[in-house]
């Protein structure tokens, strides 16, 4: 062999592609790095859960076109999904963290019970407010302190706390409601939870708080420290992160937006009930996890959370103008988490 034909073995191989492709006019780029593409791979979990919303409307909107074409049934969806949406987004950093928080349904009964006593005594519902922010913040933070520092389970832990706070509110008010229909007249629900151009302004709160989170979840340190304690607790300490404190703030954080959405589910009915919450257990958990936040933690997306969210707070309304009974609505829910969480199974290798 001549010494022409001989490899140059100083040369790295990816020097050398490189400087052939400079003397050629031409630089390569991977095909990942046309933006779409890379817009397409990054968001793919959200992607994925808004063409499940598109082609679950298509049939719904086929098998009923008559209600699905109406305006009255997107503001109906629009005056509650607020509701869900204050849940679902922070539980999106609780699944990251590889926890599990299940007592935010009482949760949201309880702090939305304190702001129904402070309007019924008198007091601005402003101050309400904020005595529920209050009332969410430290049983966040108790229930998170029971799962860090306790040693327990977050799945058993969050959910006898979940009992032990509803029985609480039964045995104190004995299964009895509370009537603001004072509330109807003050400022705050001109505020929170009025109309705007026959829109229901608390949908734009809640979009505010979408938006506010998916950028504390993708661009701030807490953000990241969530998703790093989530995939390798041992390597977060190692980078200084201190695994404890981030594990309770995100359980701090569900019982802020657990009493966000106690306060304007108050504000919708005019009325406080002992059962307030209970009924977005299942509609939330299959919120998060259809959005594509899967269980294992370290990944997760706070868009396809709240499309998640608009997603099954639509399924009731199609199951019963499709045809068919209310009895569906929980079975449907149960499906889509199933198929969800084999969706995210088969799709690991790829998100990890």
């Amino acid at each position: 062999m001549s010494k022409a034909m001989e490899p140059d073995l100083q040369t790295p191989l990816g020097r050398a592609s490189g400087q052939v492709a400079k003397e050629s006019g031409k630089e390569w780029n991977h095909p990942s790095d046309h933006w779409l593409r890379g817009f397409v791979l990054d968001n793919r979990a959200s992607l994925g859960t808004l063409v499940v919303f598109i082609v679950m409307m298509a049939v719904f909107m086929i098998a009923n076109p008559t209600v699905f074409t109406t305006w009255y049934l997107y503001s109906s969806v629009l005056t509650t999904l607020p509701v869900a949406l204050f849940v679902v987004v922070p539980l999106v950093f609780v699944v990251t963290c590889g926890e599990i928080d299940l007592s935010f349904p009482a949760t949201m009964g309880f702090a939305s019970w304190v702001f129904a006593l402070v309007v019924q005594a008198g007091y601005d519902p402003f101050l309400g407010i904020a005595a529920a922010l209050v009332t969410g913040t430290l049983l966040g933070f108790l229930v998170g302190s029971l799962v860090v520092y306790g040693g327990l389970s977050s799945l058993i832990a969050t959910l006898g706390m979940n009992f032990l706070l509803r029985g609480l509110i039964q045995i104190i008010n004995e299964g009895k409601s509370t009537a603001l229909t004072n509330l109807a007249d003050s400022s705050a629900y001109a505020i929170f939870s009025s109309q705007i151009w026959g829109i229901p302004v608390q949908i734009f709160w809640a979009i505010a708080f979408v938006v506010f989170s998916a950028l504390l979840y993708n661009r701030h340190r807490f953000g990241a420290q969530v998703k790093v304690v989530g995939d390798n607790p041992d390597s977060a300490k190692q980078m200084g992160i201190d695994v404890k404190r981030v594990r309770v703030k995100v359980f701090v954080f569900v019982g802020i937006g657990a009493a966000i959405a106690g306060t304007f589910s108050v504000m919708i009915n005019f009325t406080w009930w002992p059962t307030a919450g209970d009924g977005y257990l299942l509609p939330v958990l299959a919120s998060v996890f259809v959005g594509g936040t899967p269980t294992w933690g370290g990944i997760g997306t706070v868009v396809g959370g709240a499309i998640g969210a608009v997603t099954v707070s639509f399924i009731q309304t199609g199951v019963v103008a499709a045809g068919l009974s209310g009895f569906y609505v929980q079975f449907f829910n149960g499906l889509i988490i199933i198929l969800s969480l084999l969706g995210h199974k088969w799709n690991q290798a790829r998100y990890r």
